[in-house]
C-alpha cells in the first residue's frame, strides 16, 4: 500500500512508525530500493518522516504532561515514573536508540515530558533514525 505511493507513501509510513502505531517502515524502504528508487532520495524522505513522527511524541510528552500520556498509553504512575529514571539514568544520548522497536517510542515521549532541549532531541534523534536507514539501505 505505501510503496505504491512512492516517496509520499515512504515518507507517510516513515512518519506512523515513529508514533506508537504498531507500524514499520522498512519493508517500504526496502521495495522502494528494489523498485529502482534512487538510494538518496528515500533516506532522505525516510528519515524525514520518521523524525517527524518522533516529534509528534515529542511534542505530546511536552504539551499532554503526565496526565496526557498516562490517559493516551493507559500507563500507571509506576511505570511512566520508572521510565522517567531510566532516561534520566542513560540520558539524552539514548535518544540515538529512538528507532529501536519497543523502547524508542516512549524514549520521545518521556524526552518531551522531561523537555529534554528540542534542538538536542532533533539532533540525537536525527543521527539515530538516519544510521538505522543508512545501514538498512546498504544491506540490502
Amino acid at each position: 500500500m505505501f510503496a505504491g505511493a512512492g516517496l509520499a507513501g515512504m515518507f507517510l509510513s516513515a512518519l506512523l512508525a515513529a508514533t506508537i502505531l504498531p507500524l514499520g517502515s522498512e519493508a517500504v524502504l526496502l521495495a522502494l530500493l528494489y523498485a529502482d528508487y534512487p538510494m538518496l532520495p528515500l533516506l532522505i524522505v525516510a528519515t524525514t518522516g520518521n523524525v517527524a513522527g518522533s516529534w509528534i511524541n515529542y511534542w505530546i510528552g511536552r504539551h499532554w504532561g503526565r496526565p496526557g500520556i498516562k490517559r493516551f498509553l493507559k500507563v500507571t504512575d509506576d511505570s511512566l515514573f520508572r521510565a522517567e529514571q531510566r532516561f534520566r539514568t542513560w540520558g539524552r544520548w539514548s535518544l540515538c536508540l529512538a528507532w529501536v522497536p519497543v523502547i524508542g517510542d516512549p524514549l520521545t515521549l518521556i524526552a518531551g515530558l522531561i523537555r529534554v532541549h528540542p534542538g538536542w532531541f532533533l539532533f540525537l534523534v536525527t543521527i539515530g533514525k538516519a544510521a538505522r536507514y543508512i545501514a538498512i539501505s546498504l544491506l540490502a
